[in-house]
């Protein structure tokens, strides 16, 4: 069986679970190919898109912010519109990819991706099964120009409502989560990734982290919580962020913190930890969730991170900083309530999806079966 998986670059969260389902199912003998489909029309659209998202998220917040409402409110395709048109001409150009690859199911991780593809469904070029993988615990805007799509994998059966608005039926939404590394499948124990990490094994341990760019100002959370009159430990992940990583590694710290860039397998750190500090990118979290890890959010990209804080919150997995609640009330909150700690764990095994990339595969498979 063939698959190709197409990705869109805004940040590395759906490259990397592309580069998780591929894994699986190469793993499972299938034949598996990832493209930017951006990339193969234009490279100078794929900059554009992914240098502008970081931008305009980073750097025009309220803005960002705005234009995401705004664009949300709409419910239903609209035909006509300029991203309907753009999307007509992109599809042509990608087809010719699709044709020489020939595959039986095509995996989108993007909606701009999937957009294309619904194009050439809709206009029947292409014979291929087609999946749309949501990474995020809300319904972007533009889902609802994927109907024709025959799947469509969500984190959680709690979402279906909010696909049914958008144009799909309840057969087409899958409640598998998003796809996952296996290596977060099996959460091991506390203690002995302590030990391998070479840390206090029985000082209690918060992990920090600001996605694969080391998003929001890392330096000054750290600074926050090494005030915090408690004792517990910090491992600060500052991912591709060398900036922010020099800048943490040169405090005077009173807090044992160990600083790192980017690392592979942050399942071990996340399972000697006992709570994440982080921004709600919808990998991280639905790791985290994995790994049954309470969450502490902050810096939240607008748009999108704001509506998976607020599904996270509003089902018990998480605590938010925001102006308010600093992160300081928040810890001291938190660890003088461990029966909220229970809760949180409570509603996090409801919502947790370690088997997501398994369950994907099946998934895959039987729509190959069925072409």
């Amino acid at each position: 069986m063939k698959v190709l998986i197409l990705s869109i670059t805004t940040g590395e969260g759906h490259n990397s679970t592309a580069k998780a389902i591929k894994d699986e199912l190469v793993a499972k003998g299938m034949t598996c190919d990832i493209l930017d489909a951006y990339g193969y029309i234009n490279k100078a659209l794929q900059y554009t898109v992914d240098h502008g998202y970081l931008f305009f998220s980073s750097h025009t917040r309220k803005i960002y912010s705005k234009a995401y409402g705004a664009i949300e409110k709409r419910q239903k395709s609209a035909k006509l519109s300029p991203m309907a048109l753009t999307n007509k001409a992109l599809s042509s150009k990608l087809y010719k990819y699709i044709s020489n690859y020939d595959p039986d199911v095509i995996i989108c991780t993007h909606v701009f991706a999937l957009m294309l593809v619904d194009v050439l469904k809709k206009n029947e070029k292409i014979r291929a099964k087609t999946v749309g993988i949501l990474t995020d615990f809300v319904f972007h805007p533009y889902w609802e120009e994927t109907v024709s799509t025959d799947r469509v994998v969500i984190p959680n059966s709690l979402l279906t409502m909010q696909g049914i608005r958008k144009g799909y039926s309840k057969d087409q939404l899958v409640p598998i989560g998003i796809p996952i590394r296996k290596m977060f499948e099996n959460p091991g124990p506390q203690l002995e990734a302590r030990k391998d990490l070479g840390i206090d094994e029985d000082k209690r341990t918060l992990l920090i982290m600001g996605g694969s760019m080391g998003y929001g100002r890392l330096d000054r959370v750290v600074k926050k919580l090494d005030a915090i009159p408690s004792d517990f430990q910090m491992l600060v992940v500052c991912g591709n962020n060398k900036e922010a990583k020099k800048k943490i590694e040169s405090l005077k710290l009173k807090k044992p913190t160990h600083v790192y860039g980017f690392v592979n397998e942050i399942n071990r750190m996340m399972e000697a930890s006992d709570c994440i500090v982080t921004k709600p990118g919808g990998l991280t979290t639905s790791e985290a969730l994995a790994e049954r890890l309470p969450m502490i959010i902050v810096n939240p990209i607008p748009g999108q991170e704001e509506r998976n804080r607020e599904f996270l919150i509003n089902n018990g997995a998480a605590m938010a900083v925001s102006k308010t609640m600093p992160i300081d009330e928040v810890i001291f909150q938190l660890f003088s309530n461990p029966e909220r700690i229970e809760a949180m764990k409570r509603s996090i095994e409801y919502l947790r999806r370690p088997n997501s990339t398994e369950d994907l595969c099946r998934l895959v498979m039987d729509l190959g079966a069925e072409k």
